[in-house]
C-alpha cells in the first residue's frame, strides 16, 4: 500500500467516486496488493475525482498540493500517488492514526 521512493512515498489508493463526503473508508485487498480505500465526493468526470484525491491527500499529510502527484491510474479506480517529502515511517504513522478514527 505504501512504499518508499527516493522522492518520498508512493501510496496505492482504491477510489470510490460520487460519495457523500471524501474520507478514508478502509483497506481494499490484502498483502502487498492492498490499497487504501478513499471515498471521494467528486464525480469521476473530467479528472475531478483525481483532483479531489490530490487535495485530500495533501491535506491529510499536511503538504501543499504540489507535493502530491498521480503517477498511475488516471482513468481507473486503482491509483498510485507519489507523496513527496514524506518518509515511510511518517506515512505509516499517519495511516495507522487514520485507521484508529
Amino acid at each position: 500500500m505504501i512504499r518508499e521512493t527516493s522522492e518520498g512515498v508512493t501510496l496505492a489508493v482504491r477510489a470510490q467516486p460520487g460519495a457523500k463526503k471524501t474520507a478514508i473508508t478502509g483497506i481494499y485487498g490484502e498483502g502487498p496488493a492492498a490499497q487504501l480505500k478513499i471515498a471521494v465526493q467528486a464525480p469521476p468526470v473530467e479528472g475531478r475525482a483525481n483532483d479531489a484525491l490530490i487535495a485530500f491527500l495533501a491535506d491529510f499529510f499536511s503538504l501543499p498540493r504540489s507535493r502530491v502527484a498521480l503517477i498511475s491510474g488516471e482513468l481507473s479506480r486503482s491509483k498510485v500517488f507519489l507523496i513527496r517529502d514524506v518518509s515511510l515511517a511518517a506515512g505509516e504513522a499517519a495511516l495507522k492514526l487514520a485507521a484508529k478514527r
